[in-house]
């Protein structure tokens, strides 16, 4: 059995939680080095990893500066920082596993594409969901054909209200200068299922959605700019009081939020709620979600129409517990399932019979491995490279490219008020979708 040789560029959330998956392959995998400029992310990576100081670097610029040292490259940096570590790698030869989206504009996803093409490199794009227990449990329902063909699916991704200010609002996802747009730094997974499920080229795209909630305009009379003052006349109602959401274990809203904070943050592995109060006073988690200097939608609906006249919706909603709601109509019945459910909904039309098809059980958390599909691209990862079948097909560069164009599509929409011909768009922007297959 072939071991991949892997480098990580880019130690955070995402870069870590492929790279741990990989290590419980280790027949598969191996690390020989990783690059991150934060210094506690480096100690950790030698601590966890077993590598050593010599073989973790300060920058991407520093290991991609060497010859080239693995097979595989992760690139997990922020959104804005993927397409220069991915140009230069993939001229090095690496194959990559690069983080979605797969980066902020038209013209870098492109170039990322066609760069790998010239190569003749493979970049499998991190379009997790594809990967569920869940929706592999949905395609195989769809390709059995016990709903018939697929005539309208609604996709819903409900952010969660904790998830959303917390990364959107007060975050490191905050603003359309830094990040790529909502609904392709959150939702470009859910444009993927979509187009997948329905197993056709997206022809139109409109779309509509705005900031409509955290802004000023909205904030308590008498709120504080920094939230963790501790001053608000709303803060024993207010649900992104940060001091209840990040500190106090009573009445946290979500635990794993003040366990993410500590990461993103830490110089020891033991932060104190006061050291967690002092990082909260200091960065923009401590700031009230309306005063904060966030310019992302926290509402969208996208339209699509597909070859053959089959259409999708997807909404993507702040305000809600979160989690993920498909529904599908197909012309002999129809699905329905809530990501974390145990069982999927279906009713046939001809026998008007209810049946409800069980599901490999997951969490559909960020701390859950999205339900599961961690896991399973990293296992794809390994057949895809060796040239063995996947099921249902790997979320490969071209795919990923031509399903982000729906993305960057449908923000054109929302901003002229217009439906988008695809082709058009996509044609406008130098890409066809035979480029890249």
């Amino acid at each position: 059995m072939k071991q991949y040789s892997v480098i990580l560029i880019g130690a955070g959330n995402r870069g870590m939680t492929y790279t741990r998956e990989m290590l419980k392959m280790p027949e598969k995998y191996k690390l020989v080095a990783m690059a991150d400029p934060l210094g506690y992310k480096r100690e950790r990576c030698q601590m966890e990893f077993g590598l050593t100081a010599e073989q973790c670097y300060n920058d991407w610029r520093d290991i991609l500066s060497k010859p080239k040292m693995a097979d595989i490259a992760i690139i997990a940096t922020m959104d804005d920082m993927h397409y220069e570590p991915a140009m230069k790698a993939i001229d090095l030869g690496y194959d990559l596993l690069l983080e979605k989206p797969v980066a902020n504009t038209e013209k870098e996803c492109i170039d990322i594409a066609n760069a790998a093409k010239a190569k003749g490199v493979r970049v499998l794009v991190c379009h997790v969901l594809r990967y569920t227990p869940f929706y592999r449990k949905v395609k195989s329902i769809i390709e059995s054909g016990m709903i018939g063909e697929v005539v309208s699916i609604d996709q819903v991704e409900a952010i969660g209200d904790i998830h959303f200010s917390h990364s959107y609002v007060r975050g490191n996802w905050h603003s359309t200068k830094t990040a790529a747009p909502m609904i392709l730094a959150k939702s470009c997974h859910d444009l993927d299922i979509i187009q997948w499920l329905v197993g056709k080229p997206c022809k139109a795209v409109s779309s509509f959605g705005s900031l409509k909630h955290f802004k000023a305009e909205n904030a308590p009379v008498g709120a504080p700019v920094k939230c963790i003052d501790g001053t608000c006349p709303a803060k024993e109602e207010c649900p992104y009081n940060c001091y209840r959401v990040y500190v106090k274990p009573e009445n946290r809203v979500w635990s794993g939020w003040k366990d993410i904070l500590k990461v993103m943050y830490a110089t020891h592995p033991d932060f104190t709620d006061e050291e967690v109060c002092e990082v909260l006073r200091n960065t923009n988690f401590g700031t009230c979600v309306y005063h904060s200097d966030n310019d992302v939608l926290d509402h969208q609906v996208v339209n699509l129409e597909f070859e053959g006249g089959a259409t999708a919706t997807l909404t993507v909603n702040a305000f809600n517990a979160g989690g993920r709601y498909t529904r599908i109509y197909g012309t002999k019945g129809e699905l329905w399932a809530f990501m974390s459910d145990k069982e999927i909904f279906v009713r046939t039309l001809s026998s008007r019979k209810k049946h409800f098809i069980p599901v490999q059980e997951t969490e559909e958390s960020i701390a859950g491995g999205h339900g599961g599909g961690d896991h399973g691209i990293v296992a794809d990862l390994y057949k895809y490279l060796n040239g063995d079948e996947v099921q249902f097909g790997a979320s490969e560069i071209g795919i990923s490219v031509e399903n982000h164009m729906i993305g960057f599509a449908a923000e054109e929409s929302r901003y002229n008020k217009t439906v988008i011909s695809l082709d058009e768009f996509c044609a406008l922007k130098g890409l066809k979708s035979w480029d890249l297959q």
